[in-house]
């Protein structure tokens, strides 16, 4: 017996959306380009130990339906939403530091204030923002990791004391307007 068009006989219509769907519409895989992934969506990585935007980071987060990575080297409280994870690394020195720059690809956000943490991240070809809304670049890199340097021989000859200033409204606000840039820019890599 023949099936097909012109023998009288029905072909049922979910074959035919079957093999039409098969034809056309194919899975759309991700390709691997130099650092990072396409058609991927960008994650949120935080080297989460002292970070001060980790609320801040969730709504953003939420509003565009993206993971975010919590790391850190001890356990903390973080929502119950599939899409926030907490990584608990070793105490080891860096450890938070070497999971993200492992697992860190060029269609990702990190936000640290670690400059080492940075440099290795925009190897990769992530977005890097400090929780005080600065974004370091390839082209900034290089001075930051020399003033970290300068400055940390300076606090141990004694020329210099204390740390950065506290954490205000100033840097958050800053902070928010980096972070929905840093999205949009991953967005339009696609």
């Amino acid at each position: 017996m023949q099936v097909g068009p012109g023998t009288g006989s029905i072909i049922p219509i979910s074959i035919l959306l079957s093999n039409l769907r098969r034809s056309i519409f194919r899975p759309n895989r991700a390709r691997q380009l130099p650092g990072h992934l396409v058609d991927k969506p960008p994650d949120f990585f935080i080297d989460a130990d002292a970070c001060p935007v980790k609320e801040q980071v969730y709504r953003v987060a939420k509003r565009y339906d993206l993971k975010v990575f919590l790391v850190s080297n001890a356990w903390m409280r973080v929502p119950c939403e599939g899409r926030i994870k907490l990584v608990v690394v070793d105490d080891g020195f860096n450890a938070a530091d070497d999971w993200i720059a492992e697992n860190v690809t060029g269609n990702d956000i990190v936000i640290t204030e670690d400059v080492p943490l940075a440099s290795r991240a925009l190897e990769k070809d992530a977005q890097v923002i400090s929780p005080r809304g600065r974004v370091f670049t390839k082209d900034s890199i290089g001075d930051d990791l020399a003033n970290r340097e300068l400055m940390s021989r300076l606090r141990e000859s004694g020329i210099i004391s204390g740390g950065p200033a506290p954490f205000d409204k100033k840097n958050l606000s800053a902070f928010l307007q980096r972070l929905d840039e840093a999205v949009q820019v991953v967005h339009r890599r696609k």
